[in-house]
């Protein structure tokens, strides 16, 4: 952390972590058929790892489909072998260059299961804001001995850290609630 106090630094480093929770909650099943589903899964071709939307178009033509659309024909069965094995729970059904992914309903038990994940997502999210806050309220502590901020100001942007934190926890919450919602929701 730099020596200078910055809050618009700190609300950044908040929403950062606000932002690696949407994307987290992005990938977590809702008996829905979504994109989202297949972001973190990549395939080895060409001798690399490539993310699933650089070799082929992703699309939900039904509620409980996913289609993939693969472009190269020779990359197919790395595809289909990637999504296999990143575990989201979906079988692939393979004709030529298109793999349909049914989504199958969620039983009350596996929602729960959901639910449980996402709030331990949430659980790191929060942990992550309350380090930026740590952080900001160390660096407040630093410059009120060092002379370089006086008292007044040290209280004042104690408060600006205290705000955002808790508006950032709040923002957490929210997006917490909206997924649960979405989970539990037959």
């Amino acid at each position: 952390m730099s020596e200078t106090y910055d809050i618009n630094e700190l609300k950044r480093r908040m929403q950062g972590a606000i932002g690696v929770l949407k994307q987290e909650l992005g990938g977590l099943r809702t008996g829905r058929a979504s994109t989202a589903l297949l972001d973190h899964v990549q395939a080895e071709v060409y001798g690399s790892h490539m993310p699933l939307n650089q070799l082929a178009s992703i699309s939900v033509p039904e509620p409980r489909l996913i289609s993939v659309q693969v472009w190269d024909k020779s990359a197919v069965h790395a595809v289909e072998k990637a999504i296999v094995a990143a575990n989201i729970g979906l079988t692939p059904n393979t004709e030529g260059q298109v793999i349909r992914l049914r989504v199958p309903e969620l039983n009350e038990e596996r929602r729960k299961e959901l639910v449980k994940v996402a709030h331990k997502y949430a659980e790191t999210a929060r942990v992550a804001v309350r380090h930026v806050r740590r952080d900001g309220m160390e660096l407040l502590k630093k410059l009120d001995k060092d002379g370089k901020i006086g008292r007044d100001d040290h209280e004042r942007m104690s408060e600006e850290v205290q705000k955002a934190t808790d508006q950032a926890i709040a923002d957490i919450d929210h997006t917490l609630a909206t997924k649960e919602k979405e989970v539990m929701t037959v």
